[in-house]
């Protein structure tokens, strides 16, 4: 028996997340059947994170084991013939049979992504967040660089959350414009139910002045939900990286 790893992108638009659900197609089901199909086996699929519908990943691991005799490193062209065209595996290898793809993860990173122009882009629907309105991207890198640390981030997570405690660590977070494209990406610890999508809501609510600049901080400290800004939709945000050594 053997514990292989893989390393997958997906476009989430066709799915209602990662974790498998009742009544509804996940990438966690949908890469477990091909798995299973092509071993001829029944495995546990362990993911790092969970993705909501509709969002993105750019670079997420997840493993299982399995006593098949296809090489680790050939699983990946193995799954990408019978896979949807929405999902690809990048990449396939062994790792330790102690390995958890969540749990011994260190960090992520998450860039969500804004189309800001005039017109929408049609061959970029639902793979980025259209806002029209002018963004200071000057401004948001400043005050982005308030959520670095590590704090109680509850005034930026969604009802919902069962977690016990809502303290994470960012390490680092960005806003760049690339032409008519706004990027922020953020590498943390862990991450909250939207979480980085309050954040980025927070940051916009900044940029049109609905939320004073300069209070991030205050925020925070309020652990109010109310107090951040809008939750942006899915669409924008990608799991971007996932860390298994520390990064900072």
């Amino acid at each position: 028996m053997k514990r292989v790893m893989l390393t997958v992108a997906y476009d989430g638009t066709a799915y209602h997340g990662w974790q498998i659900q009742n009544n509804a197609t996940t990438v966690q089901q949908t890469l477990k059947e091909t798995i299973e199909k092509l071993t001829n086996e029944q495995i546990v699929l362990n993911g790092c994170s969970r993705t909501d519908a509709g969002v993105h990943a750019n670079s997420f691991c997840c493993n299982f084991k399995t006593d098949s005799t296809i090489p680790s490193h050939k699983f990946a062209d193995a799954l990408n013939a019978n896979l949807p065209s929405n999902i690809v595996v990048k990449k396939s290898e062994e790792v330790l049979m102690d390995f958890h793809s969540r749990y011994d993860c260190k960090a992520k990173r998450y860039i969500y992504k804004i189309l800001n122009s005039k017109n929408k882009n049609p061959f970029k629907d639902k793979l980025i967040y259209y806002y029209p309105y002018e963004i200071d991207v000057e401004l948001l890198n400043e005050q982005s660089s308030d959520f670095v640390g590590e704090y109680d981030f509850t005034s930026f997570c969604a009802s919902g959350s069962e977690v016990e405690s809502k303290v994470r660590k960012i390490y680092d977070f960005t806003v760049e414009r690339k032409d008519d494209e706004v990027i922020f990406s953020v590498t943390g610890n862990g991450f909250l139910y939207n979480m980085v999508r309050i954040m980025v809501g927070t940051l916009l609510d900044i940029n049109s002045g609905k939320i004073q600049k300069d209070t991030i901080k205050e925020i925070i400290k309020k652990k109010s939900r109310d107090s951040a800004g809008i939750t942006v939709s899915g669409e924008g945000l990608y799991l971007d990286k996932v860390y298994y050594e520390e990064v900072l």
